[in-house]
């Protein structure tokens, strides 16, 4: 009679095996149209990404002339300002060579002025020529008179001949070279005249110069990658240390290309870090698209012209434009890993930028003012050679 009741007692489990199997296939299917409605709702309207990284512009700091350093004002981590001198050369050959161009600006000076002293005496000089021409004209006419009457031989006649071609060739000589010196200052006054002009020029130079022995910080950041040692020779263009200005970073998230279906310029993101973590949220903006894979734009861009051949799903790169005042809040540096989900629902934006910027992207005025001190010293360079009254020399 067993056998009979393990019958029983085996139709109450399977019918709650049955049951279970039930409520999990249940639960499956509800949970699968749960995740098809949050798609189509939701999850469909982001994509996200954590190959992303915090980048920015980093200003290399470069001699623009050579010397040999003497003083470094900043180190890695420093905060500098615009303006602040860096990193000083030895100026010495800078200022003797800046002596030599003002001695030279003079000199040219008072050479031009040497050659509108030239006009004026060569214009005294045709003045008393023609006189003395026509007192051998006068002398050649009178004789001609007299030849006949026999009053004086015609030898006389003929050196008084001599002496009319003498003077007329003597007067267009001064004549030609009266016009050669008054080509050299014709229409100009000494300040425009181009000896004057050439000189101030190598002037500006030797004041850039002598003026760049300073390096002054472009932006405003913190010292990255310094190099230079005190005592070190520098030429120009050599690397010397780096500003980063961590207020103007941004992040360069790089998506997969059937992210990019949906994706505008302008649209919302919001970002989280590795060093804060998901405590401290960024919001952000798309600002531009990339152009090219990473791929395409690398050293040695891949060949896939082979006879094997894998498909592989490229990543290009999207530029994200951070809050200023986030970044104040929480700075991030370069380099740092970021988790990035940006928002589509808004449709309205471009995939690539339809016009060219209407400003500079990153500018810098440091360097305008260096040579303004350079007019006035020639001004005063000129003034003095060129407006002043000879003294006359007292007898002794």
């Amino acid at each position: 009679m067993s056998p009979p009741n393990n019958v029983a007692s085996a139709k109450p489990a399977n019918g709650k095996r049955k049951f279970l199997l039930r409520l999990v296939l249940l639960i499956v299917v509800l949970g699968a149209i749960g995740v098809g409605v949050w798609y189509y709702t939701i999850g469909r309207w982001y994509e996200g990404t954590d190959d992303a990284y915090v980048n920015g512009n980093v200003v290399q700091i470069t001699p623009q002339v050579a010397g040999t350093v003497v003083r470094i004002n900043a180190d890695d981590g420093n905060l500098v300002h615009k303006g602040d001198v860096l990193v000083e050369i030895d100026g010495s050959d800078a200022r003797i060579a800046l002596q030599q161009s003002e001695a030279q600006l003079a000199r040219a000076v008072r050479q031009v002025r040497g050659l509108y002293s030239n006009v004026e005496s060569g214009q005294a000089v045709v003045a008393a020529q023609k006189v003395s021409l026509d007192r051998a004209r006068a002398d050649y006419a009178r004789r001609q008179g007299l030849v006949a009457t026999g009053a004086i031989s015609a030898e006389e006649l003929a050196h008084a001949r001599d002496a009319l071609a003498a003077a007329e060739s003597q007067l267009a000589s001064t004549r030609q070279q009266l016009s050669t010196t008054r080509a050299l200052v014709d229409e100009t006054v000494i300040a425009r005249h181009p000896d004057v002009l050439a000189a101030a020029a190598a002037l500006r130079v030797s004041y850039l110069n002598d003026a760049r022995s300073k390096i002054y910080a472009p932006v405003e950041g913190y010292v990255a990658k310094r190099s230079v040692q005190v005592g070190q020779r520098l030429q120009p263009g050599v690397p010397l240390m780096a500003v980063v200005p961590l207020h103007q970073v941004w992040v360069d998230a790089n998506f997969k290309e059937t992210q990019l279906a949906h994706m505008r310029i302008g649209q919302p993101v919001r970002l989280t870090s590795d060093l804060y973590g998901s405590r401290v949220e960024f919001k952000g903006k798309v600002q531009s698209l990339g152009v090219g894979t990473g791929s395409a734009f690398s050293l040695l861009p891949a060949q896939n012209a082979t006879g094997n051949w894998i498909k592989i799903v490229q990543r290009i790169p999207v530029r994200i434009e951070l809050d200023p005042k986030e970044l104040e809040k929480n700075p991030l540096r370069i380099g740092l890993s970021m988790a990035v989900d940006v928002n589509l629902h808004d449709q309205s934006g471009a995939m690539l930028a339809r016009q060219s910027p209407k400003e500079p992207a990153f500018t810098t005025d440091v360097y305008q003012g260096q040579a303004q001190g350079a007019q006035a010293d020639i001004d005063r360079i000129i003034h003095d050679n060129a407006a002043r009254v000879i003294e006359p020399v007292s007898p002794r």
